[in-house]
């Protein structure tokens, strides 16, 4: 895949969907999937006042882009953003979007899954959920 055909940041501001959406975007496009993850207000019972993010930034950067690369060469991707936030974000606030396009629906859910689950898995970022009672630091996933 094209080094313009992927965008990949990591923002210590609010995440924008549209960007990320705009750039995927192509008239070639008959499928474009967003996942858009959000901070939620309990976990495991537990009521979440607010999450802060951190990350390595040069190497998270290196990883989402090998995600990207992966994704095409497993889907027909035409184009893929991947926008994480880092920073403090309270319940509600956007900490990821991703945005896939393929020629196909199919693909692109396919292909969006992947980003997100991978990210997860792979990708050093941090982070420490602060509850009413104390916080704790997790990984970037449940």
């Amino acid at each position: 895949m094209e080094a313009e055909n992927i965008d990949i940041q990591i923002l210590d501001t609010p995440l924008s969907i549209q960007t990320c959406v705009d750039f995927v975007s192509d008239d070639g496009t008959g499928g474009l999937v967003t996942f858009i993850g959000t901070v939620r207000n309990q976990t495991q019972g537990r009521a979440v006042v607010r999450l802060e993010f951190e990350a390595y930034v040069p190497m998270a950067i290196s990883e989402m882009r090998k995600i990207a690369r992966a994704a095409a060469e497993k889907w027909p991707v035409r184009r893929i953003s991947i926008h994480h936030r880092v920073g403090s974000l309270e319940v509600g606030g956007i900490a990821v979007v991703i945005a896939v396009s393929t020629p196909h629906r199919k693909a692109a859910f396919a292909a969006c899954e992947y980003a997100i689950d991978t990210l997860k898995e792979t990708v050093p970022i941090w982070k420490k959920e602060i509850f009413e009672d104390g916080e704790v630091w997790v990984a970037a996933h449940p």
